[in-house]
């Protein structure tokens, strides 16, 4: 393995990309990302990569199959420059709910993304807070998944809530409920909504176990797309009898028109991570959206993987 490393990044989120670099003391690689007139992705590695270890960073985000794309073709002309190893740093995983078949005749795309970036070149995946965790399954590469639940979780207890009772939106977060409860303290209380999902993009809250009346509610999830489950998960809860509802997500996915619906919304207030860079949305100015950056936790796992070194060693305790 070099000693050199190297970062690059595409066009998904250049802002998290400069961070994590600045983390480093280094500065972004050189390469030119764009595009041909007729639409296709254009990408040109403009610096030596010959022996380094490379790390490419890059969401998949909106639009997910550009930056899919970008993502794949970085790969290839770095692996193509002779570099020695590529890994891909995908803070937000797309296509991440698609991991299953949920009825006949449907893809499993999480799968068929692993597929692509393994074909492409990328020999160690890193990224963020899976939608579920049987994805990292789906590569025969190593995947180092990061936990940026838990430094969201450290800002919630730092807001020091009055009365929090942690709140599930189905089942599937159960876990990931307690765990915030956990690192919350003793204090925090605990609840469940059940949900039904008529169709792929909607679902409707049915009913909850718990007791928020009185209580200051956090919903947790990891991924925020549209915005319209929470909202009716908030108004659930206020009229159940909670003092105040917040809101806590990983990745701000957001499509058109979920960040003015939530600036509309009834929560007190909203918090993510820049894993996604937030849409303008004809929104100038954000009052209840707030985001804690994970660079330095991305930049820390990067030098970890670097140097050989245990990457779960940066969450214990």
């Amino acid at each position: 393995m070099s000693d050199r490393l190297q970062v690059f990044t595409g066009n998904a989120n250049r802002p998290l990309a400069q961070a994590i670099a600045n983390q480093l003391g280094t500065k972004l690689g050189e390469a030119t990302v764009g595009a041909y007139r007729n639409g296709e992705t254009r990408v040109s590695v403009d610096e030596s990569v010959r022996g380094a270890d490379v790390f490419v960073v890059q969401s998949t985000c909106h639009p997910v199959n550009h930056h899919l794309m970008e993502l794949l073709i970085m790969i290839d002309a770095i692996k193509r420059a002779s570099a020695s190893r590529i890994t891909a740093v995908i803070p937000y995983y797309g296509y991440a709910k698609q991991e299953k078949k949920s009825r006949p005749r449907e893809p499993i795309t999480a799968k068929l993304v692993a597929d692509l970036l393994q074909v492409a070149g990328a020999n160690r995946i890193l990224t963020c807070d899976l939608h579920a965790p049987a994805i990292e399954g789906f590569f025969n590469i190593p995947v180092d998944h990061l936990q940026g639940r838990r430094l969201l979780a450290d800002r919630c207890r730092e807001l020091d809530l009055p009365h929090p009772v942690v709140v599930a939106p189905d089942a599937g977060r159960v876990g990931w409920a307690v765990e915030m409860r956990n690192r919350m303290g003793d204090h925090a209380d605990l609840a469940i909504i059940a949900k039904q999902r008529p169709t792929a993009d909607k679902a409707f809250a049915v009913e909850m176990v718990g007791d928020v009346r009185g209580k200051t509610a956090l919903l947790i999830d990891d991924v925020i797309m549209t915005g319209g489950t929470l909202v009716a998960a908030a108004e659930m809860l206020l009229n159940r009898g909670a003092s105040a509802v917040y809101a806590c997500a990983t990745h701000a996915a957001f499509a058109p028109g979920t960040r003015a619906l939530l600036e509309k919304s009834p929560f007190t207030k909203v918090l993510v991570s820049d894993t996604v860079p937030l849409l303008s949305d004809g929104v100038e100015e954000s009052y209840k959206i707030e985001v804690s950056t994970l660079a330095h936790l991305f930049a820390e796992a990067i030098v970890h993987i670097h140097e050989d070194r245990s990457v779960s060693a940066l969450f214990r305790g």
